[in-house]
């Protein structure tokens, strides 16, 4: 039985990804994890790409983990991508769906305006208990202010540079959904045209909150790709 490892999104947790690890779990071997400041997961670290990719490595090393399949939702598929840059050995296949590949200052800038935690309290206050029952080991408004200040990071000067992505040569699909308002298909097929091995794919009638994700869908596109 193959092994499969589902990564979480920014502000996410690997509880949110339960579901689909239940509906994978009769054909693959299905593993998740929580980067850290994340779920149950502490941290007194900064956020960044380098700390996640690290967190990636540590849990493949310690399950002995090699040539693995990935699928990586928004963030977790950047994270992966980070690793096998420099690390393929680790994996067989990534599969990404809604990672924002393009941070400028001011496509940064814009993200981190929605994670004001005094608006999202008063304008979405469900949204609000949601970061708060998803995270138990750091307040969730720390979680917003370390997610902030990593964005921010990202759009000046410390994302992967399209040398960085032509590096890669992992199988690679890069693929996001036909009604995300957070990324653009023109990012993500330029990502895809960069990686040596890689796909581009769109998925039908998806959004990008994770939790309007058809997990279905999503199994029947990692059977696809990983046959």
């Amino acid at each position: 039985m193959k092994s499969i490892l589902l990564l979480h999104g920014a502000l996410g947790a690997k509880s949110q990804l339960e579901p689909l690890k239940k509906l994978l779990q009769s054909t693959f071997d299905v593993h998740t994890l929580n980067f850290e400041g994340h779920g149950d997961r502490s941290t007194e670290k900064a956020y960044s790409m380098d700390l996640f990719a690290q967190n990636l490595k540590d849990y493949l090393d310690q399950h002995k983990l090699k040539n693995i399949l990935v699928f990586g939702y928004s963030m977790g598929g950047y994270v992966a991508l980070k690793l096998a840059q420099k690390h393929p050995a680790y994996f067989e296949k990534i599969i990404t769906l809604g990672t924002k590949f393009n941070w400028t200052p001011e496509s940064a800038a814009a993200e981190v305006k929605m994670l004001d935690a005094t608006k999202i309290q008063e304008k979405v206050p469900a949204f609000a208990q949601a970061l708060s029952t998803l995270h138990t080991a750091i307040d969730w408004k720390i979680v917003l202010q370390k997610t902030a200040a990593m964005m921010l990071d990202l759009g000046n000067g410390k994302a992967m540079a399209d040398t960085d992505f032509s590096a890669i040569q992992t199988t690679c699909y890069i693929g996001v959904g036909d009604r995300d308002a957070m990324v653009s298909r023109e990012e993500t097929e330029h990502v895809a045209g960069l990686i040596p091995n890689a796909s581009f794919y769109l998925l039908e009638n998806t959004i990008h909150p994770i939790d309007k994700l058809d997990f279905e869908r999503v199994v029947k596109l990692i059977e696809e790709k990983t046959p």
